[in-house]
C-alpha cells in the first residue's frame, strides 16, 4: 500500500498548493480501491448497483426469427418489378408458431414477434398493402428481400457476454437481463460512506436560529448526492468543533465504511479541529486546487482503530448524531486496505457539491468497481461572455436549453459565489471551464456537465 508522498512523487510537477484538477483525479485513482466482496442481487434490488461478473447469456435472444410489425410473410424472393399478388393463407400469432405451409405465391398474416413461419423472410406492413378478398397486392419498389424480420440471437447469442462486468446498473441493463429469464445478478457490495458536517457555527434541523449561525445544507445534498450513487449511507450529523468529538467521530466512521466525507475545516492555513484531527488519525494531504469553486480539500486515509473509543458521558450528550440514521451494523464491515479513504470538502455548499462531482463521484465509483467513472460532457453554446484566467479549472452553474435551430444553448444562472445555493438549485448543468482555457465569448462552444440522474 503506497504512502500518499509515494503517490504524489508518481504525479509529474506535484505541488499540493497550486494542483491542476486533472492532477486530483490522477491522484485519487491512485489513491482509492476497488471492493471486492460480491453476492447474487434480486433484480428490484439491483438498480444503481454494479456487476462484479459478465452476466452471459443463457439462450439466444430472439430465440427465433420472428416479425418486426404487424403485416404478411412471404418469400422475398417473389418481390419484382411489377406489382406483387399473394393469397393469405393463416395467421400467425406471437407466442405460438404457425404450422401450416406456404407455397409460392402464398403469405401469412403475421403479428409483431411472431415467429417467422418456414421458408418466409420477409414482413410487408399491413399498412402499405392493398387487400382484395383472400389477396393481398404488393406495390413494387416499397420493399427489399429480408425487410422487417428480426434475426435470432441479433440482440444477444447464447454464451455471449450480454452484460460486462463493471457496469453500473442502471434500468436498461435491468431489463436486458430480466429478457434472459434471470432473478438475480452478480453484484459488487454496496459501498458504504459515511458523512458528517463540521463547525460550531452549523444547525441541524429542528434547532432554533442563532446569530452567526446556519443551518446545515451540505448534509443533505451529500445525502442526495450518495443516495443517487447507490450507496449506503452512515449519517452521523453536525459534529461541533472539539477535538473529543471529532476523533469519536472520525474513528467510529472508520470502523465501518469504506470512505468518510466531511464539509468544512479544511482550509489551508486555517487553525481548525478538524484538520488537526485527521492528520492524528491518518496519512492525510491537504490540497489547494486550481479550481473556482471550491479551492481547499484535504484528501486520505483514516487509520481503522482496533476497538471503538469509550464514550465520555459529554461525547454521549452530544449531538454528534443528530442524523435520521444510526452506525451501520457490523456485520459486513468493510476491510479497507490502509484505512478508510478520507475525502474533507470545503465548507461553501456549492463548493461541495462542485467537488463532489468533479472529484469524489469519479473516486467513488471506481471503489464500487465500475469501469466507467467520469461522465460524458456535451457541448453547447455560450450565450453569454465569460471571464476567465488560465490556470485554472472554473466551473459555473448553468442552464442548457434547445436553440430555435436545435442546438444546444448554454447559460449562467446568476450570482456564481460559491455560498449561493440558489444559482444550482436553478441549473441543469455544469459549465465546465477548462485549465487552459481563457475567456469565452458570446457564441463560443463550452463543455458541460450534466446533473441529469447525477443531482
Amino acid at each position: 500500500m503506497k504512502t500518499l508522498d509515494q503517490i504524489a512523487a508518481e504525479l509529474h510537477c506535484y505541488d499540493p498548493q497550486a494542483l491542476s484538477a486533472d492532477d486530483v483525479l490522477r491522484f485519487l485513482a491512485k489513491l482509492v480501491f476497488s471492493v471486492q466482496d460480491a453476492s447474487d442481487v434480486p433484480l428490484f434490488e439491483a438498480l444503481g448497483r454494479v456487476l462484479a461478473a459478465d452476466v452471459i447469456s443463457p439462450f439466444d435472444v430472439p430465440p427465433h426469427d420472428n416479425s418486426a410489425m404487424d403485416g404478411y410473410a412471404f418469400d422475398g424472393q417473389q418481390l419484382a418489378d411489377t406489382p406483387v399478388t399473394l393469397k393469405v393463407v393463416g395467421t400467425a400469432f406471437a407466442g405460438k408458431a404457425w404450422q401450416g405451409a406456404v407455397k409460392t405465391g402464398e403469405c401469412v398474416k403475421i403479428m409483431t414477434g411472431a415467429i417467422m413461419p418456414a421458408g418466409l423472410d420477409t414482413v410487408v406492413p399491413q399498412e402499405i398493402v392493398t387487400v382484395s378478398g383472400q389477396n393481398i397486392i404488393i406495390a413494387p419498389k416499397l420493399l427489399k428481400p429480408g425487410d422487417n424480420r428480426r434475426h435470432r440471437g441479433e440482440d444477444l447469442m447464447q454464451g455471449k457476454p450480454a452484460l460486462l462486468k463493471g457496469e453500473l446498473l442502471a434500468p436498461a441493463r435491468l431489463g436486458l437481463a430480466a429478457s434472459l429469464g434471470l432473478k438475480t445478478v452478480p453484484c459488487y457490495r454496496q459501498l458504504k460512506v459515511a458523512y458528517f458536517s463540521t463547525g460550531d457555527e452549523i444547525l441541524s434541523l429542528g434547532e432554533p436560529p442563532r446569530e452567526g449561525a446556519v443551518y446545515d445544507s451540505n448534509r443533505y445534498t451529500v445525502f442526495g448526492l450518495l443516495s443517487r450513487m447507490g450507496c449506503k449511507v452512515i449519517d452521523i450529523g453536525v459534529v461541533r468543533d472539539d477535538p473529543a468529538l471529532l476523533e469519536a467521530a472520525f474513528i467510529s466512521a472508520a470502523q465501518t465504511a469504506d470512505a468518510i466525507i466531511t464539509s468544512g475545516g479544511v482550509s489551508v492555513g486555517e487553525a481548525d479541529h478538524t484538520k488537526a484531527m485527521m492528520k492524528k488519525l491518518g496519512d492525510v494531504a491537504f490540497w489547494r486546487i486550481a479550481m473556482r469553486p471550491g479551492r481547499p480539500m484535504a484528501v486520505g486515509r483514516i487509520k481503522k482503530s482496533a476497538s471503538m473509543p469509550v464514550l465520555s458521558s459529554k461525547l454521549a450528550a452530544s449531538p454528534i448524531n443528530t442524523g435520521a440514521s444510526s452506525y451501520e451494523n457490523k456485520s459486513d464491515e468493510p476491510s479497507n486496505p490502509g484505512g478508510c479513504i478520507l475525502f474533507g470538502l470545503p465548507g461553501n455548499p456549492v463548493a461541495v457539491m462542485v467537488t463532489f462531482l468533479a472529484f469524489v463521484r469519479p473516486a467513488l465509483l471506481q471503489m464500487m468497481g465500475a469501469t466507467v467513472v467520469t461522465q460524458p460532457m456535451l457541448k453547447a453554446c455560450s450565450q453569454e461572455a465569460m471571464r476567465k484566467k488560465p490556470g485554472r479549472t472554473e466551473y459555473q452553474r448553468g442552464w442548457v436549453s434547445a436553440a430555435a435551430d436545435g442546438r444546444l444553448q448554454v447559460k449562467t444562472t446568476g450570482n456564481q459565489g460559491s455560498g449561493v445555493l440558489s444559482s444550482m438549485a436553478q441549473a441543469n448543468g455544469l459549465i465546465v471551464l477548462h485549465h487552459a482555457q481563457g475567456n469565452v465569448a458570446a457564441g463560443d462552444a463550452v463543455d458541460v456537465l450534466m446533473f441529469d440522474g447525477v443531482i
